[in-house]
């Protein structure tokens, strides 16, 4: 399907994750899935419960992986006081400091694939920005037309 673009979306997203672990992996010893949970710990998930729904997995397999990144030193995980099974989340400086470091490998690399491909960074960047608001239901993503009457042109 040749103007297969949510085809085409879904390939490069599962390229690049692929990609990125395997940077991950070799470079700083830390899976891309384990970064993930790090960096959404760092942008405000939390407890556990919190991190499985936006990790997309299951509760148990999120608290697998929060007693590995805790026993590396990266993660805190404190019970809450009459939570049950309930734990607060908190990165380590340790797990600030992986965090940024994954996050600044993985920007260049990704940096340097665009550059390569001849498209332009910041439209790139504005453009996945919309997309990401729209499905977030952002009205600074709804449509509107430009001068050629074509959808999608970034507002003044």
């Amino acid at each position: 399907m040749p103007d297969a673009l949510t085809f085409d979306l879904h390939l490069l997203t599962a390229r690049l994750d692929r990609a990125a672990d395997r940077i991950l992996r070799a470079e700083l010893h830390l899976p891309y899935r384990r970064f993930l949970a790090l960096l959404l710990v760092g942008e405000g998930a939390p407890t556990q419960r919190v991190l499985a729904e936006r990790l997309g997995i299951t509760e148990p397999s999120t608290s697998r992986m929060v007693a590995v990144l805790t026993e590396a030193g990266l993660l805190e995980a404190t019970a809450e006081a009459g939570g049950g099974n309930r734990r607060r989340l908190a990165l380590t400086a340790a797990g600030r400091e992986r965090v940024e470091a994954c996050r600044r490998l993985l920007e260049g690399r990704f940096a340097d694939l665009v550059t390569r491909s001849g498209v332009p960074y910041a439209e790139y960047a504005a453009h996945t920005r919309r997309l990401l608001a729209a499905l977030d239901g952002s009205p600074d993503a709804a449509p509107h037309d430009s001068d050629d009457g074509s959808p999608g042109e970034a507002r003044p």
